[in-house]
């Protein structure tokens, strides 16, 4: 008899020794991105496309989670990441669409071997071998060849000046523009770039004028992105202008009269208020109705990648490792596209061009530009 206690007491002490396999009810997916700060309107996106899909529980699976503001410093964005991994049942993270934050968010996730899901498009993301970041916006090496070559194949635009930003974004844009044009034969008459708190582009824009190009390619934030707009619309400047992502959302045009966009491009992953398919229509209309707001690609990206992470939990992915495992192995097919990673994590490889009339801030999709 006290054989038989002695037997059962150590085994119920090795239960409860032993960890417990995450059930899809109890797992977590924290939302740390910047909704204040330089990428306020897009990581407000980001924040809307995650919540949206973590609300939905698609097929009944269910992931906690709890949303953090970044801001701007990639040390906020560390610390949040810290915070968020001491809870229990983390299989992933909605991480920040900043390029910095990124970058330093990256070494904490390969160390705790968590996934990190997210929209950044700064290239060097998913070229230092982390085998735990999945982007699910097309990367600057899909967009930029989309921008550039709408730029010289479609418009028959050659004399570019180009305008970016001196983040790592505009940097990681810039560096890709500038090898895309040369490929394509057109030649850079103009180029400078502008810090995030610059306003006044007066400057900027006669120079630019003096330089004589036949086209005006933008790689800049959504704030500057619109003052560069309105501010060379005010000087007739008179120019196409050929914008990156942050141009198409309707956060960037609502700051914009529908007559200062006309001549106004934009490369991006998708339009959801351009429509296309029944399903896109539904999610746009289903956006507006929880969050009073437009979605855009940002929103439509997050949303996808994070129902890409819950389609994995519901087919069985408990843990952070074997979520890690679905998303670099599987598919799964989107709003804006399919998506499946090229093994460095990139997830997205489809891109649109969409324009503006001068009559409304709805763009229209010109120009696809589907993975080959």
């Amino acid at each position: 008899m006290n054989r038989i206690l002695r037997t059962a007491t150590i085994a119920i002490a090795l239960l409860a020794a032993a960890p417990l396999a995450a059930s899809a009810e109890n797992v977590r997916m924290p939302v740390l991105v910047p909704i204040t700060g330089i990428l306020a309107l897009e990581g407000t996106s980001q924040r809307n496309g995650a919540v949206m899909a973590l609300d939905e529980k698609p097929g009944g699976v269910e992931a906690g989670y709890d949303v953090t503001d970044t801001a701007a410093s990639p040390e906020t964005a560390v610390n949040a990441l810290e915070r968020a991994l001491a809870q229990p049942n983390v299989v992933a993270v909605a991480a920040s669409i900043f390029g910095p934050q990124m970058l330093a968010m990256m070494p904490i996730a390969a160390e705790r071997k968590v996934p990190l899901v997210t929209i950044s498009g700064t290239a060097k993301i998913t070229e230092m071998g982390n085998a735990y970041v999945f982007r699910f916006f097309p990367t600057d090496a899909v967009v930029k060849v989309a921008q550039a070559r709408y730029v010289v194949e479609e418009l028959k635009k050659t004399r570019v000046a180009l305008v970016y930003q001196t983040t790592a974004y505009g940097q990681s844009g810039q560096a890709h523009l500038m090898d895309n044009f040369k490929r394509l034969g057109a030649q850079i008459v103009f180029e400078e770039g502008l810090a995030p708190a610059v306003k006044d582009m007066a400057p900027v824009l006669a120079k630019l004028k003096a330089a004589n190009p036949d086209v005006i390619v933008l790689q800049l934030h959504s704030g500057p992105t619109a003052l560069f707009v309105k501010q060379a619309a005010a000087s007739a400047a008179n120019l196409p202008i050929v914008a990156g992502s942050a141009m198409h959302q309707p956060s960037t045009a609502a700051l914009l009269e529908p007559a200062e966009l006309k001549g106004v491009c934009a490369e991006s992953g998708s339009s959801p208020i351009s429509g296309g398919s029944p399903a896109m229509e539904k999610f746009t209309a289903a956006y507006r109705a929880k969050f009073n707001a437009e979605p855009d690609a940002f929103a439509v990206a997050q949303y996808d990648g994070t129902r890409m992470v819950l389609d994995a939990i519901g087919k069985g992915a408990r843990s952070a490792s074997k979520v890690r495992d679905a998303l670099a192995t599987g598919s799964y097919e989107g709003l804006a596209m399919t998506y499946k990673s090229d093994g460095t994590g990139n997830m997205a490889h489809d891109a649109v061009i969409v324009c503006y009339n001068g009559s409304s801030r709805v763009p229209t999709i010109v120009k696809r530009y589907a993975a080959r």
